[in-house]
């Protein structure tokens, strides 16, 4: 999955659902957010609804190449536990 734009209040609410979509189906999840400029608590929820939906599978849910800002906002918000972040391309 690839995000893009802003995770805040609009953004969050046009992924919630393929989000909740993909993370009910997949052991594994890997989101591209190279592209995200900017994650509020509502973006921060729904990714880690997410994870916890991978996770009661055994799965994790990997954050790919977060630009500085959202990383700092997943490392000082105390998740990146349960975000991992990675850099690189996701696992073929």
């Amino acid at each position: 999955m690839t995000m893009v734009g802003r995770l805040d209040i609009l953004g969050a609410e046009a992924v919630a659902l393929p989000l909740a979509t993909l993370s009910g189906s997949k052991n594994g999840l890997y989101i591209d957010m190279s592209g995200v400029t900017f994650v509020a608590s509502i973006g921060l929820r729904h990714l880690v609804s997410a994870a916890k939906a991978v996770g009661r599978r055994g799965g994790k849910l990997v954050v790919l190449n977060p630009t500085p800002a959202v990383a700092e906002v997943i490392t000082t918000s105390g998740l990146g536990s349960l975000l991992h972040i990675e850099r690189g391309a996701p696992p073929s």
